[in-house]
């Protein structure tokens, strides 16, 4: 079986350079599953036959880690962008679309146009560059991992400043996600103004007309 450490996460991208493409942007999101707060994409170039020895999928990644690379990265990338989809979109237009949006985003943000975008699973329908939606690509794809390590960097630093705003909902810690703390300190609190009313749990909430029924601003 071959090992994890053997995968060359740049296959995809030696593929597309033999074809001539130059400007290869991998792109990925956070924050999907957290009940508050935006979802965060980035999008990155990283220079030819580039190497960041330890650089993997974000979430097999230890937050120290994630905060060394995270400089790192936005220093070598030939260019790299973030785009921010905030909560009321989310529940607009749904996770999925709010995803994919985002990391469209992260490529107009970008200084330097890809010429191919490689997505962590996400297709483009349409789109103005060809792209390559690739299964677990955080894993497979140096430059998807590079996007993911940005985008979840980015979004945990707007969870802690979300946390000075509202530091009774420990947002610092559980970063938005579901946890039995988090739920805990909902149903105490009541939901804000940057939840995703969507979501089940605060959907329920609301619903069932729990203490601190209305919405905070």
């Amino acid at each position: 079986m071959k090992k994890v450490e053997e995968i060359d996460l740049l296959k995809y991208e030696k593929e597309l350079y033999q074809m001539g493409y130059k400007f290869i942007c991998g792109t990925d999101e956070a924050g999907r599953g957290p009940l508050v707060g935006p979802v965060v994409a980035a999008a990155v170039i990283l220079p030819m036959n580039y190497h960041l020895e330890g650089l993997t999928d974000s979430k097999k990644l230890s937050e120290k880690k994630r905060e060394a690379f995270y400089p790192i990265i936005q220093r070598d990338a030939v260019a790299y962008g973030i785009g921010i989809v905030d909560a009321k979109t989310i529940d607009e237009i749904n996770i999925y679309e709010a995803s994919r949006l985002a990391m469209q985003k992260a490529i107009l943000d970008m200084k330097q146009k890809p010429d191919y975008v490689l997505t962590d699973a996400m297709p483009f329908p349409d789109y103005s560059i060809p792209v390559k939606p690739i299964v677990h690509g955080d894993a497979l794809s140096l430059s998807i991992a590079a996007a993911s390590v940005l985008a979840k960097v980015t979004r945990d630093h707007i969870l802690c400043e979300l946390d000075q705003k509202y530091p009774q909902y420990e947002f610092k810690n559980h970063k938005g996600y579901p946890t039995k703390r988090h739920l805990e300190l909902l149903k105490k609190f009541g939901p804000m103004e940057e939840y995703r009313f969507t979501y089940k749990p605060v959907r329920d909430l609301i619903s069932k007309g729990d203490k601190n029924e209305e919405v905070h601003s």
